[in-house]
């Protein structure tokens, strides 16, 4: 009886840390996507290392589910709904809706909007930040696991873990600033590209 008490004890204090450490991970999180999702925008430099796709570094601008990426290769426009890739060594430009993944390795900023439905939370300390991990509950969805490393005074987001079946994304991120940006930013501009080919993959 007694062994019976002790293991509904331990149960039941698990399952209460389990609970504080959720919340207390949701609550990191809000902080965080009210910084990074301010409705003016922001811009942030990133490092996305990958066994798919090497090492990319570039440029960010965000605002709100919106981004514009520069790397030494291509840029990407996204205005929510419509991505527009170009590629500088074939100048063309590729027009796609883009999955959750795609979306996420573009702009690592995704996090604000998918951590607040279908993921298990859990945090950790590391110091001066937090490590938030993401497990998601439905085995299709694209994104199985996040690990998002948060700044325990600024709440910005340092390094972003993601994996994609078995493989893993890192992306590094690094000055970030509010800045108030132009929905314009976001959609790719056929007047400033006059002679790329664009190509509709929707």
């Amino acid at each position: 009886m007694k062994k019976f008490i002790i293991l509904s004890l331990l149960m039941t204090l698990s399952l209460t840390a389990g609970a504080q450490d959720a919340a207390l991970a949701k609550n990191v999180l809000d902080k965080t996507a009210a910084i990074v999702g301010r409705k003016g925008g922001a811009s942030a430099d990133f490092t996305l290392s990958s066994k798919k796709y090497g090492n990319v570094s570039g440029s960010l601008a965000i605002k709100g589910n919106m981004f514009h990426a520069k790397t030494p290769k291509s840029i990407v426009w996204y205005n929510g709904k419509t991505q527009w890739s170009y590629m500088k060594s074939t100048n063309e430009v590729n027009v796609s809706t883009p999955t959750e993944a795609q979306q996420m390795r573009m702009n690592p900023y995704k996090f604000i909007t998918i951590y607040r439905s279908g993921y298990n939370m859990s945090i950790s300390d590391n110091g001066n930040s937090y490590w938030v991990h993401l497990v998601a509950q439905n085995k299709t969805r694209t994104i199985q696991e996040l690990y998002i490393l948060v700044n325990k005074k600024s709440y910005n987001p340092s390094q972003i873990k993601m994996r994609q079946d078995k493989d893993w994304t890192n992306i590094s991120i690094s000055n970030f600033k509010a800045k108030n940006l132009s929905n314009s930013v976001f959609t790719f501009n056929a007047k400033d590209y006059p002679s790329s080919e664009v190509v509709d993959l929707r």
